[in-house]
């Protein structure tokens, strides 16, 4: 198998991805978790066009998939293990699953491929049947490993929304042991992360583990407004550095979970600016990208099969979601200013950075050329301290996530605070500061 994109490797830095050429890889996901399982090749077809429209790089998948997988056929009518043995794999649904990986690389998409969902591990919800052992979960790693070993647009994604451990007991050498296999199998380079259990992070149990080349997070669906900039920020610190980002935050038109573990339609949806405001103060904080989800796709949604936890509309409608849409003005504007020089800097702020809904994030470039600070609400007033900043004259502009237009506002010298106010339209603004001696592509300033 063969695919025409650049593999994908850890920068030098150890804070980013990029591509074996050395240009910037950032990391903007979709979580389609049942694209294997439950479309046809046009549904697929349809599916990775507007992904690629939309700015996507990674397409995040599962070979086994969450909805019964393992019992209920893909549509082609094939299962995937013979008498759900995980040392019997099926080819036929596994040629499927080929093509839609090489789809994927002609739309210069990428697979974020999980082995196996969670469920055929660890039980806690789901259908299961629990298969895996560290033996036989090693030998289908192996399979799988040598199978995509060609397919240069595979990333893997170990785990499957579970726990390394659970009520006492350790499953983490399930895990170990797929990775372990996959490695075999390709013999050669693997970029590889792992898919945690909502609200925690692969660092937790595989920080140390030298197969997992980058840390993910699942911030998850329980409120808005979750301090992820803060796990962000602690994994960011954390030695050996790895690079780190939230793999699966609240999905778009997902019901919220007060606490209660109960997804609900009265107690409200996530909508685009829930997403919004954890995309950009996630990636402020000093993540290498970020995963969008929609609560219909993930599921392959349709009114003919049964409905998981209250979709609000069939998944072909949620292709043209405005979060999906937005994502990529995100990507644009990380990919407007220099990429590997960026930090995290909440230094700058001089002003109440806030918390949950009103909590302000700053990034800036290491070496002074520019500086983004994510204001999530309209009217919201921040002071800057320029010291990180070079240069006498600062170019400042209002960035919209809604458009990926960005304003002028003025053009400031020899000043060493500047305080802002975001325009009471909105809600939420980046303000972009450029040394003035810069020339960058985007934003591209309007007025």
């Amino acid at each position: 198998m063969s695919s025409v994109l650049p593999r994908i490797h850890v920068n030098t830095n150890h804070r980013f991805l990029m591509t074996e050429a050395g240009e910037p890889f950032f990391w903007l996901g979709d979580t389609a978790w049942e694209l294997f399982h439950r479309t046809s090749h046009q549904e697929a077809l349809r599916y990775l066009d507007n992904r690629q429209r939309n700015g996507f790089t990674v397409i995040q998948a599962v070979a086994l998939a969450e909805c019964d997988g393992l019992n209920t056929p893909n549509y082609y009518g094939h299962r995937p293990l013979e008498e759900n043995d995980p040392t019997r794999p099926v080819d036929a649904y596994f040629q499927y699953i080929d093509d839609l990986v090489q789809l994927a690389a002609q739309r210069q998409l990428y697979i974020g491929l999980l082995p196996t969902f969670g469920d055929k591990v660890t039980r806690m919800w789901g259908i299961g049947p629990q298969v895996f052992t560290p033996e036989n979960a090693c030998a289908f790693g192996e399979y799988l490993g040598r199978r995509y070993r060609d397919a240069t647009n595979i990333i893997w994604v170990n785990g499957g929304d579970r726990p390394p451990i659970h009520d006492g007991v350790e499953y983490s050498p399930v895990w170990r042991g797929m990775a372990e296999g996959v490695r075999a199998g390709v013999a050669g380079h693997t970029l590889m992360t792992y898919h945690p259990c909502g609200q925690s992070g692969s660092s937790e149990a595989f920080h140390h583990d030298n197969w997992l080349d980058f840390n993910m997070w699942q911030s998850g669906h329980i409120a808005p407004d979750l301090p992820i900039w803060d796990w962000i920020t602690a994994d960011y610190e954390r030695r050996p550095t790895k690079p780190v980002l939230d793999g699966e935050p609240n999905y778009e038109d997902h019901p919220i979970n007060p606490f209660t573990r109960e997804w609900l339609p009265e107690y409200g949806y996530f909508r685009d600016y829930d997403l919004r405001k954890q995309a950009y103060r996630s990636v402020f904080a000093g993540a290498c990208g970020i995963t969008y989800g929609h609560h219909s796709i993930w599921q392959m949604y349709t009114n003919e099969r049964e409905p998981i936890n209250f979709p609000d509309r069939d998944w072909y409608s949620a292709l043209e979601r405005p979060g999906a849409a937005q994502m990529i003005h995100l990507r644009r504007l990380m990919e407007s200013r220099p990429y590997f020089s960026r930090i995290p800097d909440q230094t700058m702020l001089l002003s109440d950075v806030g918390e949950g809904a009103a909590h302000i994030r700053a990034t800036r470039d290491a070496e002074g050329r520019y500086a983004l600070i994510y204001l999530p609400l309209a009217s919201q007033t921040v002071t800057i301290d320029l010291q990180g900043l070079a240069g006498q004259t600062i170019n400042a502009s209002w960035y919209d996530p809604r458009t990926g237009v960005a304003t002028h506002i003025d053009s400031f010298t020899g000043q060493s605070t500047l305080s802002f106010t975001s325009p009471s339209e909105g809600p939420d603004w980046v303000l972009v500061l450029d040394n003035a001696t810069g020339k960058f592509a985007a934003p591209v300033v309007m007025g």
